[in-house]
């Protein structure tokens, strides 16, 4: 492969914001600072992919790296919530993806843009492209005035999901821990449905094991939204509408598909998922949602009111969408593209599998260049 230089630049978009207080540390109330990474190769070109996650920083991830020495240009944009997840809410974290987005379009003179929906950044894409082709939303989930719809946001040229999970709020909940029914005492778990107690249900798990499975986690997030809504609610009877509550979520790296492969199955090993032992991960400081605010688990992490779902986004966004996923993926499993591209169904779509890759694609120098190439040679094909 002919490698092409390239410069990596990095700047800052800066915006104002109406806010009445900060969700971040430090910096001033009513100014937002994204912070962005420009992977330049020394070919010029008209178009550039705009890679973001919520709370992602991964301008150095070996897909980034190689598409700009495969000369295409790549721009990384990080949030406002770069590393800590904690007090995000999705409304503004789309909204700091378009000023990126924009200054792309406008400062840096770029015609097409295609966004680079990278694991928990393929749910932040469709739920930006979505806003830029219908905008619907003007409020968070918690009630709080935040208008997408006066941003007009420019409409991406494209879609990538690569390596995509549904979104935060679907994703948290297909991993929640269902033996957990009392989050005052999280630490007591029923037997019957802990994946990992001495006498509880072991690998196969049957068909109707797993689905029951997951109607329990879906009725533990409810039950969580159904507290956060009541604890909002009397906060505002007390004329505290500004204030919030932080909260810690046990049990949420439960999932039976990472115990027993045949649960939506594909390359990955048994025993393991993208940030290590399952059982470790499930009540460790980095799981989903380990530390949450009100607003931030309803705009989030909420199964049914996150307006960053992502199945409801692709249903709502049209034109070309490219979908790669990987076949030993060991946090996107087969099932989540399947339905992403079923929901998607005013989008035209190329689907493609990298063969033995993993989630990021570490130490894999194969599969990261065949991954590179489609994109690459799909950009091209958009003209």
């Amino acid at each position: 492969m002919t490698q092409i230089p390239f410069e990596r630049i990095p700047y800052l978009i800066v915006y104002d914001e109406e806010s009445a207080f900060k969700d971040t540390y430090a910096g001033q109330i009513g100014k937002v600072v994204v912070e962005a990474m420009h992977l330049k190769p020394a070919v010029p070109s008209g178009s550039v992919v705009i890679f973001s996650h919520p709370i992602g920083g991964g301008a150095w991830l070996p897909l980034v790296t190689v598409l700009a020495r495969m000369g295409v240009h790549t721009i990384y944009c990080n949030t406002r919530y770069r590393g800590n997840d904690t007090a995000l809410i999705m409304e503004r974290a789309v909204m700091d993806f378009g000023a990126c987005i924009r200054h792309a379009k406008e400062k840096l003179g770029y015609a097409k843009v295609y966004l680079g929906g990278w694991s928990g950044g393929g749910a932040q894409s469709l739920f930006y492209q979505a806003e830029a082709q219908n905008p619907r939303v003007t409020h968070t989930p918690a009630g709080d005035p935040y208008d997408l719809t006066a941003a007009k946001f420019i409409p991406a040229d494209g879609v990538l999901l690569l390596a995509a999970h549904l979104s935060r709020n679907l994703t948290l909940t297909e991993w929640m821990d269902a033996s957990i029914e009392d989050e005052s005492r999280p630490f007591e778990r029923d037997p019957k449905w802990n994946l990992y107690a001495a006498d509880g249900p072991k690998p196969p798990y049957s068909a109707d094991f797993v689905a029951e499975y997951r109607l329990r986690q879906i009725a533990r997030n409810r039950r969580i939204t159904a507290w956060v809504q009541d604890e909002l609610a009397a906060l505002k009877a007390q004329g505290l509408e500004q204030h919030e509550r932080c909260f810690t979520v046990q049990g949420t790296m439960a999932d039976p598909r990472w115990l027993d492969p045949l649960v939506d199955p594909n390359d990955r090993p048994p025993n393991h998922c993208m940030l290590g032992d399952p059982f470790v991960v499930n009540d460790g400081p980095v799981g989903l949602a380990r530390f949450t605010t009100l607003r931030s688990w309803l705009s989030q992490w909420s199964y049914d009111l996150s307006n960053g779902d992502g199945l409801k986004c692709a249903a709502r966004i049209s034109g070309p969408l490219l979908v790669i996923e990987n076949s030993a993926d060991d946090a996107c499993t087969p099932s989540h593209a399947a339905r992403l591209m079923a929901a998607a169904a005013k989008c035209s779509i190329d689907h493609h599998v990298i063969q033995g890759a993993n989630h990021y694609y570490f130490g894999q120098p194969q599969q990261v260049n065949e991954a590179a190439t489609l994109v690459r040679d799909w950009i091209a094909g958009q003209g």
